[in-house]
């Protein structure tokens, strides 16, 4: 297993976006890398992972979304997690943070939940990005979410295990079983109802990597296979023998096919179309 690096850690602040303050970490130098957690993390997911890109020469930037780890600051917004606003709002959210960075265009990185959201900013913002990867993200889905969940989810917080309960509460602080039991119902990128992502797949037109297990307990490995037939540049790479959490199961597996893909489209081409785009961006 991959350990935690020392880093260079250029900073760990807030940034103000429409009232909300938005907790977010930036290290590394070099081109950018925005790294979206999943529906039940925030950025302490990453600790495994952004490391290994740093050494490579990327300045990884992580922040939890609205309603998530250090940016819930204590409060669960449920209304807003349960609205049809969530997916918009969060594409929002990220161009607001690119902005108030001073970031041109950069690459994506999202796991599970993190890879809808990169889907619908790449659609909505194709000049920004270089590239992205998801991993363990639905395509599609053929029942309700809410019905799909309650298939997968069927353990209460208080009966899943200690690890994950302790780590759970490390993310998400004393809300973290009202945050839970939430999480495991319904609502987020993926919503109540029925999803489906492939109509928006063909306006994604960066290089796009998607990177499956093969033993995910939620989504069978014939998702990222969808994914990838609807993507017009996608690239599909499979985690043998891995389960649903990727970046945990097999962290120096998955870094490694992150950076060989970064590597390969390190400057984009789609982004280039920016009228503000450079070759390599930073932000700090």
């Amino acid at each position: 297993m991959l350990r935690k690096a020392k880093t260079n850690r250029l900073t760990m602040p807030f940034a103000n976006i429409d009232g909300t303050d938005i907790y977010y970490e930036i290290d590394g130098f070099g081109d950018c890398v925005f790294m979206l957690h999943h529906g039940f993390g925030c950025t302490k997911m990453w600790e495994y992972i952004y490391p290994a890109l740093v050494a490579q020469g990327y300045k990884t930037i992580r922040y939890d979304r609205k309603g998530y780890g250090r940016t819930a600051n204590g409060v669960f917004c449920y209304d807003f997690y349960v609205s049809d606003r969530f997916r918009s709002a969060s594409v929002e959210e990220l161009e607001a943070l690119r902005h108030w960075l001073g970031i041109d265009s950069f690459h994506m990185v999202g796991q599970c939940e993190g890879g809808v959201l990169a889907v619908d900013y790449a659609a909505a913002h194709p000049d920004r990005v270089k590239s992205v990867i998801i991993s363990s993200t639905m395509c599609y889905s053929t029942m309700p979410l809410w019905q799909f969940n309650a298939q997968k989810f069927t353990k209460a917080f208080h009966e899943i295990a200690p690890q994950s309960q302790e780590k759970f509460r490390d993310w998400h602080g004393e809300m973290v079983e009202e945050f839970f039991e939430q999480f495991r119902r319904f609502g987020g990128e993926y919503g109540k109802d029925f999803f489906n992502l492939r109509p928006i797949l063909k306006a994604v037109t960066c290089p796009t990597l998607v990177l499956y297990p093969d033993r995910s307990f939620l989504f069978e490995v014939e998702q990222g296979v969808a994914f990838y037939r609807w993507l017009p540049r996608g690239e599909l790479a499979v985690l043998p023998n891995c389960g649903h959490n990727t970046y945990e199961e097999q962290p120096r597996e998955y870094a490694a096919h992150v950076i060989d893909f970064l590597q390969r489209h390190r400057y984009g081409d789609a982004a280039q179309g920016a009228t503000d785009a450079k070759p390599v961006t930073c932000a700090g």
